[in-house]
């Protein structure tokens, strides 16, 4: 699973988030950095609240946490989530000695984004591209 800091950081560098169901995510700064929730459509859901998606917990938590925005959350994209989001930048994801190495067309090369997971090397080249569009 990605790091909750460099999903953090591909959250702040503008990656879009359409939430489905199984997506992961952390809720920060309400002592739960430790917990990774999963939508699903029994106990976590999401719905519209005031013309925004809202995370719905459906009674089943015993902190009493009802909803809170997608804004709030940060999102642990997976691997093929985030080699979705690459798109056609995407050249390739090759082992290394020490792990592995998403490529991406970046301007008019490629460049290569290493990482001991192959999850982490492909959010590294995104936030790459992210920062690129700004």
């Amino acid at each position: 699973m990605i790091s909750s800091y460099l999903a953090t950081a591909l959250k702040e560098a503008g990656l879009d988030w359409d939430p489905a169901e199984h997506d992961r995510f952390v809720i920060p700064d309400r002592d739960l950095d430790g917990d990774v929730f999963s939508l699903n459509d029994v106990s976590i859901e999401v719905q519209q609240l005031s013309g925004s998606p809202a995370i719905m917990f459906n009674g089943t938590v015993e902190w009493a946490l009802d909803w809170i925005h997608t804004g709030e959350v940060v999102w642990l994209p997976t691997e093929e989530q985030l080699r979705n989001a690459l798109g056609d930048r995407f050249v390739a994801l090759e082992t290394t000695d020490g792990g592995f190495r998403c490529v991406i067309e970046r301007g008019d090369s490629v460049e290569p984004f290493d990482a001991v997971r192959a999850v982490d090397a492909y959010g590294y080249a995104l936030l790459a591209m992210l920062e690129d569009a700004t």
